[in-house]
This record gives C-alpha cells, structure tokens and sequence, in this order.
C-alpha cells in the first residue's frame, strides 16, 4: 500500500489533490481511499489530507502516520509543521518551492535515506491563472510533479482526474499538472 501525507492550508486545494490522486489510482485498476484531517481550520489555516492506493481492499480508516510520500503545497509550512515526521526510509517529499532541493534538505534536517523534490507549483498557477497572485490554487501543479517524482500513477491518468473532479479552469489545471512533471527536480 503506498500512503501519501498533504500539508497545506485551507484554500490551497489539499483535499481536492487528495482526491484527484486517489481518482488518477483508480482509473488504473487500484484500490484507493481519499480523506482530510480539519477540526475548525479557516482559509489559510493548516490542513491535513490524506491518499491511499493499494492493490488490495484498504481497510486502514486512520490518518497516515507513516508516509511513502509526503506533499507540502505551502512552503511556509516547513517553518510550523514538521512535515517529514514518520516518513518512510526511501521515502519522498515534494515541496512547492523555488529553493534547490540541497539547500531545503538541510533546512528540513531530511536524511539522506529519504528523497526530495521541488516544483515551483506558484509560479505555474499563477501563469496558468488558477487562483489569484495573492492565493495562487497550486494543487494540480504539484499532482502533476508527484506523478513524475513518484511514478505511483502515470501523467495521463492523473489528468483524467484532474478533469473529472476540478470545478473549474479544467484545461488549465490539466496544462499546469503537465507543465510541473515537465519541470519537477528530484534530489
């Protein structure tokens, strides 16, 4: 079973990647389960998603203390949340972020039993217009990364997911998931 851990804040989108990927497992024949984790929370307070995608039937109904992979849509984050807490050895996280991935490792203290990678997922929303400058919508962006830094689902299905379950600027999305696989740097 492979379990990935989101960390975002409200409005980012978090919940709606966590069920995108578990849509993009799906269309390839997996078993998946898709939940978030908020009490309370506000647009821009921290939130909490989580993705499981399993070749057998998932039965683990509890948040994921132990990630494969951990994604982080919101950089400021790495500041309040210790975001690779539990992270498998050989594990991944993916941040959205334009600072290399050397200089981030050692600002997360991340072993190097464990792999890194950056996407600038801002960047791509912004040109992509999803979102706005000030709350830029980064969720496909980084689904699009994952899938390239991973290899847990291919491309194409993952933009399958992306036009079934994205309300709105659904070629836009599609085209910014695409942009950032194209430009994902693993570490």
């Amino acid at each position: 079973m492979i379990e990935v851990r989101f960390h975002g804040r409200g409005g980012q989108g978090a919940v709606i990647a966590s069920n995108i990927l578990a849509e993009a497992g799906f269309l390839e024949g997996k078993e998946v389960a898709a939940f978030p984790f908020f009490g309370v929370e506000r647009r821009g307070a921290p939130v909490t998603a989580y993705t499981r995608i399993a070749e057998q039937k998932i039965r683990i109904k509890s948040g994921i203390y132990e990630p494969d992979f951990v994604i982080v849509l919101d950089p400021s984050l790495l500041k309040a949340v210790n975001v690779a807490e539990g992270l498998k050895p050989g594990g991944l996280v993916l941040i959205n972020s334009k600072v290399a991935p050397d200089k981030l490792r050692a600002e997360l203290g991340l072993a190097e039993d464990k792999k890194l990678a950056t996407v600038n997922a801002t960047e791509i929303a912004i040109k992509h217009r999803l979102g706005s400058k000030a709350a830029p919508i980064v969720n496909s962006a980084l689904l699009g990364a994952f899938a390239k830094a991973s290899e847990v689902v291919q491309i194409d299905s993952l933009i399958q997911g992306v036009k079934k379950l994205v309300p709105v600027k659904i070629e836009e999305n599609a085209a910014a998931a695409q942009e950032a696989y194209d430009s994902v740097v693993i570490h």
